[in-house]
């Protein structure tokens, strides 16, 4: 496939995802302003990546450090967003290079973050991920965790805790997703009269749910086969 061919497609792709995103905010009285959208590049080349970021997706996400840290140096101007997994020994190297932390999953990982935070001098800005779906094979915070652990990171200096994040159970009907997110903005809302901060993202909602996510309050959604499948 040529450039021109994938900056076309691409180009119907993400003006397609965005009206979408713009018409859920519509149903519910949102303003557009209110939902970022992550363009996935887990799938994509630097290639495809750089055609996304010439279209106007200036915030990207990827769930693998090595594949972050690849296209990363070659899109530094973009906002960088790690979604996935994220391995203790890994974190010197990946945080410097993004703008938001989406999957913090453990205690452990949340002290080292901020361990890091402290000894550069910058709090690192975090997620707590939850696993509302309750699916054993899904990372993140079980329900009842959330609390604690969230008492944990506001007390952190090296953390500036910024909201939440989940993953619906995947199902072809995206209405089965609701509950989750619902869920989701229930326990946000619960830590906000906790805590008195604003807490101000909800990082859900995936290509086969982002419409119902962004009825529930999401405020990033994280697209990525329905922008880059088959574009290599």
């Amino acid at each position: 496939m040529t450039d021109s061919d994938i900056h076309a497609l691409l180009g119907e792709r993400l003006a397609d995802v965005q009206g979408r995103i713009t018409a859920a905010c519509e149903r519910v009285g949102r303003a557009r302003a209110e939902v970022t959208l992550i363009a996935v590049t887990k799938t994509a080349s630097i290639r495809v990546a750089e055609r996304a970021f010439e279209l106007g997706a200036g915030d990207l996400g990827e769930s693998r450090p090595q594949e972050l840290w690849n296209k990363a140096a070659a899109l530094p101007q973009a906002r960088w967003h790690f979604i996935g997994h994220l391995q203790r020994n890994k974190i010197e190297r990946t945080i410097p290079l993004v703008s938001l932390v989406h999957s913090v999953d453990s205690e452990r990982l949340l002290t080292a973050l901020d361990a890091f935070g402290r000894a550069r001098g910058q709090a690192v800005p975090v997620l707590l991920e939850v696993n509302c779906s309750r699916e054993s094979a899904k990372g993140g915070l079980a329900v009842e965790e959330v609390p604690a652990i969230s008492d944990r990171a506001l007390s952190l200096s090296g953390i500036a805790f910024q909201g939440l994040m989940t993953m619906a159970a995947f199902s072809e009907d995206p209405q089965s997703a609701r509950p989750a997110f619902a869920e989701l903005r229930t326990i946000r809302e619960q830590l906000r009269t906790r805590s008195g901060l604003e807490l101000p993202h909800l990082s859900m909602g995936m290509s086969n749910d982002f419409e119902v996510a962004v009825e529930e309050g999401a405020t990033l959604v994280r697209i990525g086969s329905t922008l880059f499948e088959g574009l290599g």
